[in-house]
């Protein structure tokens, strides 16, 4: 009730100024009114004693407090894409989305007469990620899919993980490129699979970044194991064996990468170390059984030189192309031969493939929006003096495109050969032409959004 009394007061007192605006208060008048306010306050308070009323307490007004630094980011992003494609021949119809030298045919008409239209989204992308600070140190969680079938789900368009791991510090598990993988010679192609000559698998791991600093970066780590066994022809020797003869991973492979990079680009060089194994189901004791040493070098690099930059990648190494992005095996069976008196005596033994791939890209940047990337590759393989006529032995690509890309939006057309070799010369080739928009999304940081 006293702050409306004072109110009142105030307003009576102001009302002659407000009524003639032409004569403002003078100093004297402006004392008398004040003194006469400060009068009506204390007999307000004298009043409030004598009846008992005590005036509410003053509202205390509390500064908010800085926000707090973010320490935490989550992101949603993602990209949706269909690719146009006019295949002039034809390969393996559960890979027709993409060119993979492996899945052409050598044999005319294996899949049917040459000219296949292809309209997939397979390469749509979503994916969550969260980084930020914890414990004192950086952490980054990702997962990602796609929906480009493998495996038993090859030829359907279905969900596929990509990544899937959790990273703190210098420490990190689960899903994600090998490390012995530079993926930064992948080139700016619009086709699913890319070059075969190059080191690219995503694989189950633990790693350990041990060294990050200067341009410099050094790691290890242990990865989930996946053998590619060719029986050959060990079917010639004994059809069961051959049937039921299978990978045997019984330790983890161990790889490495050292990378060294700035402004002007990088290099790494990279290694693995493997045991590559094989035993036989359903025989007494497994057998016959054993296991080969595989190990491979994966030398890597990229130049910045204004609108161009080259990729290139030079891999080598034995049982190693469970790795490779395309083609080849990591264990095939050979036979060493003997005279015993008049009789040739055959002894088979299994042996890590020798295998050898190359990578040599270029991008360029014509403007801001238009960009190409062409370039070959290949992989190819020492094939053992025992395996089958049809046995892969080499595979090449080849691409050249033109893109267009603005804001979220990206749309161009891409050229692709690609050429199978058998192990018996027989060879087949692959002309494709691709078309692909796509347009990409992110949320940026959620926690910013619902604030």
């Amino acid at each position: 009730m006293r702050k409306y009394l004072l109110a009142a007061t105030a307003f009576a007192l102001a009302t002659p100024a407000w009524a003639d605006e032409a004569r403002p208060l003078t100093d004297e008048e402006r004392a008398q009114a004040l003194q006469e306010l400060q009068d009506l306050s204390a007999r307000m308070k004298a009043l409030e004693d004598r009846l008992g009323v005590t005036p509410p307490p003053a509202v205390q007004v509390t500064p908010a407090a800085p926000r707090p630094p973010k320490d935490h980011n989550l992101e949603l992003y993602g990209f949706i894409q269909l690719d146009a494609i006019q295949d002039f021949k034809r390969v393996n119809p559960d890979w027709d989305a993409t060119l993979r030298p492996s899945r052409i045919p050598t044999e005319k008409g294996e899949f049917g007469g040459n000219g296949q239209s292809i309209f997939s989204v397979r390469q749509s992308r979503l994916g969550a990620k969260a980084t930020g600070m914890l414990w004192g140190k950086p952490y980054e969680a990702k997962f990602e899919f796609d929906l480009f079938g493998t495996g038993v789900d090859a030829g359907q368009t279905t969900f596929r993980p990509r990544h899937f791991y959790f990273k703190w510090g210098p420490f990190l598990a689960g899903q994600t490129n090998t490390l012995w993988m530079d993926g930064d010679i992948f080139p700016n192609v619009v086709d699913y699979w890319g070059p075969a000559g190059m080191v690219f698998v995503r694989t189950p791991q633990l790693r350990w970044t041990f060294l990050d600093s200067d341009g410099w970066q050094a790691a290890v780590a242990l990865e989930h194991p996946s053998d590619d066994i060719d029986p050959g022809n060990i079917r010639l020797i004994d059809e069961n064996i051959a049937a039921n003869i299978q990978a045997n991973e019984e330790l983890p492979d161990l790889t490495a990468a050292i990378r060294y990079g700035g402004d002007w680009g990088h290099v790494r060089l990279g290694g693995i170390l493997r045991k590559v194994g094989y035993d036989t189901k359903g025989t007494d004791g497994n057998e016959p059984d054993g296991h080969k040493t595989g190990w491979g070098l994966n030398l890597t690099g990229a130049a910045n030189l204004g609108m161009f930059t080259p990729r290139l990648g030079v891999v080598y190494g034995r049982g190693i192309a469970t790795y490779m992005n395309d083609g080849g095996m990591d264990l095939a069976p050979a036979i060493d031969t003997f005279r015993d008196g008049n009789q040739i005596v055959i002894v088979p033994k299994a042996e890590a493939v020798k295998l050898f791939g190359l990578s040599a890209y270029v991008d360029v940047n014509w403007t801001k929006n238009w960009t190409s990337a062409l370039g070959y590759s290949f992989d190819k393989v020492d094939n053992t003096n025992f395996q089958d006529g049809s046995a892969f032995h080499k595979g090449e690509y080849a691409s050249a495109n033109l893109l267009y890309a603005r804001d979220n939006l990206l749309a161009g057309l891409e050229f692709l050969w690609g050429k199978r070799t058998d192990n018996d010369g027989e060879t087949g080739t692959d002309t494709r032409m691709q078309a692909s928009f796509k347009w990409s999304f992110s949320s940026k940081n959620i926690w910013d959004l619902i604030e």
